[in-house]
């Protein structure tokens, strides 16, 4: 129907028209952008082709007067060819000289030796396994039998060698083996299973499973640890995502259940925990934040603002990255996708200007002054258009529904200007939750909540080693050794990655098994 014809009919009936239309215009949206989250990339970035597949392109006569203009940053580029191999690998030199008849000039004189060119190659030996033999030699007395000395027992042998789970095969070059293939390269028991039948070893899943669980129990004190020290730092980021467990008490297999993460720390010696809970309740996040004073970093999830309230030690910072999130998925999904690509563009400069700051390595009272002075009017100008299309653009439609969610964010995103540790986003948390999520892909859910528990510790110490820049085989090998041998008055802290022998973590890492 045209629009002439649409005028002439009643007022009512014209709204009703408008009434469908807008629905017709909100549900082509939500189809569009279902579309592309299924068959277009994850990538946030906005491809122009991915829309020609489900649409016509069609202008945005509202936003084509307004001015847009397009910054081209400087960048760098990295020097062509291939990189050098790590120092720290062994190396094994193998020399090719010439015959030694080939060693005297025609003048009769011998070659002196002038250089060497030396060429590297990577080489590599698959997994050895060897079985350790600890053969204990036992002694006793054939003239008396003990008799002569009731001090001492009949048999005399030497202690047993220290292990993390005695009585089982289990080393901690092994253990660690198992636990960085399934917790960092997410391979699930079973495929690990078959890697070891290949080699001519029968290691079960079950085998696997109930080491893991018994280490977590002689690891368990890492958890109050780890929360201690998370506390000690400026900032926590925190995110959460979904986990199937079974043989929860008193719910079905099929229920979600929930992997809390939080990153934090001091800057110099990061942390990274994982928890597991059966449900994403904000007393979870109440808990785990118990005697904490400093900014806490989300994204716009509601549990949260439940934790923190009356709680006037914590600041609660937003996420500008999830307020861009949903702008791209409105240029994506609307057929007028001016104004969304104008906020992003406008994000885009916040982003820009914060990096080229960060890159000045500025003393921290300088560095949020010029924050103030040159992000700040980003921002306000972010906000000033956010105020004047709220009125413009229907909230019904994904670009009002970004608009709504950015302003109701607003208070705590600029928060961020307000300490040198804060960025405009809690993006390293989402970082650090990424390969649990990539493993869920792999093994699917956790067989109780037992195996969920371990998971979330083994995750916690493999995700904060790489934080702080160490192998996770050579840290977690070294580890076992020395809770191992760990006496009562042994200072615990000194297992935490930053306080480790680095020299001997590189060491076992290069050694392998």
């Amino acid at each position: 129907m045209e629009q002439d014809e649409i005028q002439a009919l009643p007022e009512n009936v014209q709204n009703y028209i408008r009434s469908l239309e807008n629905k017709v215009d909100s549900l082509t949206e939500e189809l569009r952008l279902a579309l592309l989250r299924k068959f277009g990339r994850s990538s946030e970035k906005i491809d122009p082709s991915q829309k020609e597949l489900f649409e016509e392109e069609t202008s945005d006569t509202e936003e084509s007067n307004e001015d847009q203009s397009i910054t081209v940053p400087a960048h760098k580029r990295n020097k062509a060819g291939r990189k050098p191999l790590d120092p720290n690998i062994p190396r094994e030199d193998i020399i090719h000289d010439i015959p030694e008849e080939e060693k005297i000039c025609g003048c009769g004189h011998k070659l002196v030796k002038v250089d060497e060119i030396i060429t590297e190659r990577l080489q590599v030996i698959p997994e050895q396994l060897y079985v350790e033999r600890h053969i204990r030699y036992k002694y006793a007395c054939r003239h008396c039998e003990g008799s002569g000395d009731e001090e001492n027992p009949v048999f005399r042998i030497a202690p047993a060698p220290p292990s993390l789970l005695p009585g089982s095969i289990v080393t901690s070059g092994l253990l660690a083996f198992i636990l960085v293939n399934k917790f960092c390269d997410h391979l699930p028991f079973y495929r690990q299973e078959k890697r070891f039948e290949r080699i001519g070893v029968h290691i079960s899943r079950q085998d696997m499973s109930n080491w893991v669980n018994k280490a977590y129990l002689v690891l368990q004190f890492l958890e109050d640890l780890f929360k201690q020290k998370i506390k000690e730092g400026p900032v926590i980021q925190m995110d959460e995502t979904t986990v199937q467990v079974l043989n929860e008490p008193e719910r079905p297999d099929t229920s979600k259940s929930y992997m809390w993460l939080a990153r934090g720390g001091p800057p110099e010696t990061p942390l990274v925990i994982y928890e597991y809970h059966e449900t994403r309740s904000s007393q979870h996040a109440r808990d785990f934040l118990d005697g904490y004073s400093g900014y806490l970093q989300t994204d716009g999830y509601e549990a949260y603002n439940t934790a923190l309230k009356d709680n006037g030690d914590i600041v609660h910072v937003g996420c500008l990255a999830h307020a861009r999130r949903k702008f791209v998925e409105a240029a994506k999904a609307s057929k007028k996708a001016g104004s969304a690509q104008i906020a992003i563009t406008k994000i885009k400069d916040i982003y820009r200007a914060e990096s080229l700051l960060r890159e000045k390595d500025l003393p921290e009272t300088e560095f949020l002054n010029r924050r103030k002075t040159i992000v700040g009017p980003l921002l306000d100008d972010l906000k000033s258009w956010l105020d004047d299309k709220v009125v413009k653009v229907r909230p019904s439609t994904a670009t009002g529904k970004a608009i709504a969610y950015t302003l109701g964010q607003w208070d705590k995103i600029v928060r961020y200007l307000d300490s040198p540790y804060l960025t405009p986003d809690n993006n390293a948390a989402e970082r650090a939750i990424k390969p649990f999520v990539v493993g869920r892909k792999n093994w699917l859910f956790s067989g109780s909540p037992k195996g969920a528990k371990a998971s979330s510790l083994f995750f916690s110490l493999i995700e904060t080693v790489k934080a702080n820049n160490l192998n996770p085989y050579g840290y977690l090998k070294w580890i076992f050794d020395q809770v191992a041998v760990m006496t009562d008055d042994f200072d615990k802290e000194n297992l935490l990655p930053w306080n480790c022998d680095r020299e001997a973590v590189m060491e076992m890492a290069f050694k392998g098994l």
